[in-house]
């Protein structure tokens, strides 16, 4: 998934190591399904991305291995969905407020 603007200084400068070797770790496959990065993901044929999500949502925390997991982006949207749904919520919720300040 990409890293948002606002979350871009969060992120460790070494976090490109940091993902390369999780990843590595994994043997470059989804540590939940097994999907192989770069081969066509066995349930929705998509070609696999492997990615390193943050297990507690929180980029700042890298030092923790068990923190880590080297998920392909099936895996990943799933897990963070529900986070991801409330941060919308809240960002729209914000820009309503901010709005009605405004009139």
């Amino acid at each position: 998934m990409p890293i948002r603007a606002e979350m871009k200084d969060a992120y460790p400068k070494e976090w490109p190591l940091i993902s390369l070797t999780i990843r590595a770790l994994a043997g470059f496959r989804c540590e939940w399904c097994g999907a192989v990065n770069g081969k066509p993901h066995p349930e929705t044929s998509s070609k696999v991305v492997l990615m390193v999500a943050h297990l507690d949502h929180d980029p700042r925390h890298c030092g923790e291995r068990a923190n880590l997991a080297a998920l392909c982006q099936r895996c990943h949207n799933r897990y963070d969905a529900p986070v991801r749904r409330a941060g919308i919520r809240s960002r729209h919720n914000e820009r309503i407020g901010q709005a009605d300040l405004l009139t």
